[in-house]
């Protein structure tokens, strides 16, 4: 596999780190890639790598994950990861941009979208976290979204070595149909390797149980923002071609929200990928490919 060029974008203490494919001088559109909660930017490799041919390739580490800066818990709210994404877009003064997005990822670059319209040229996000602030929810979390926020707490972030984690991964359901090259680029870039070869979780069990929290309360409809006020009205303004895909093997809940996102943005079309779950791009790189270049075509 071809390895990205690694670069870090932003203020000192807030930097965003980016994997790159390709080079900007070459004058192909850029394609800015977003993963979901816990993941990082290689697991997008297999994708990026096909797409080099035709763009410029960036994929982030969001926020918490990766190579990107780790704040405080209450810094995760969905616009904080918005604003990450503009930044990172103004700062390398990106156009005609192509967002790809996945999960909470997809999230960032729907809000992104309206935040700096002018700069996206499409979307195509697969399973994007949403609520529908036209029907609130009143209370908080149910007692399973927080017993499951907190189990996250008690996740190992320690293993022997990279092969014992390798193994160990792919043993988990949610691991086993990830091709090799994917669940490789994610112990690779996904843990830090110590000193004694053991490997820790970059995205702790602290900070994605501080992740978990905004995105089960735009799950289960009681998301109501921070002092900025909740941005899920932004969906309605964004402009752009977007296409919203499913996989047809993955939760109830992300078909929900998928649906709660068409009803939003009204010209949206949608897509449903056969027999994965919900990491398409991992499972299944080239059905993907293939799903983001025939949009790319009719929204072109």
């Amino acid at each position: 596999m071809t390895l990205p060029q690694r670069i870090l974008v932003g203020d000192a203490g807030a930097q965003i780190a980016l994997a790159r494919w390709g080079e900007p001088a070459s004058g192909k559109p850029p394609a800015l890639l977003l993963h979901g909660t816990g993941f990082v930017a290689e697991v997008w490799a297999e994708v990026a790598e096909s797409l080099a041919a035709d763009y410029t390739v960036y994929a982030l580490d969001r926020r918490g994950h990766g190579l990107s800066h780790k704040p405080p818990a209450e810094r995760y709210q969905f616009r904080d990861f918005a604003e990450d994404v503009c930044m990172v877009v103004e700062r390398l003064d990106l156009r005609d941009i192509y967002g790809i997005g996945h999960s909470a990822g997809a999230t960032d670059l729907m809000l992104a979208t309206k935040l700096v319209p002018d700069r996206f040229a499409r979307l195509f996000v697969t399973e994007p976290t949403v609520m529908d602030p036209r029907t609130p929810r009143s209370g908080g979390l149910s007692e399973i979204a927080n017993a499951s926020v907190q189990g996250v707490l008690r996740r190992r972030a320690e293993f022997d070595n990279a092969d014992d984690l390798f193994r160990r991964l792919r043993e988990a359901p949610a691991f086993a149909p990830w091709t090799e090259p994917s669940l490789w680029a994610y112990v690779h870039h996904g843990f830090a390797r110590l000193d004694d070869g053991r490997m820790r979780l970059r995205c702790t069990p602290e900070i994605e149980s501080a992740l978990l929290g905004p995105i089960f309360q735009a799950m289960e409809q009681v998301y109501t923002g921070d002092a900025r006020g909740n941005p899920f009205p932004w969906f309605a303004e964004i402009a752009c071609p977007v296409r919203i895909a499913t996989a047809e093997q993955s939760w109830p809940i992300y078909k929900e929200m998928a649906d709660r996102a068409a009803a939003l943005i009204p010209h949206a079309s949608r897509r449903t990928f056969a027999n994965v779950g919900h990491c398409v791009a991992q499972e299944a790189p080239a059905l993907m490919v293939a799903a983001l270049r025939t949009f790319a075509e009719r929204a072109a």
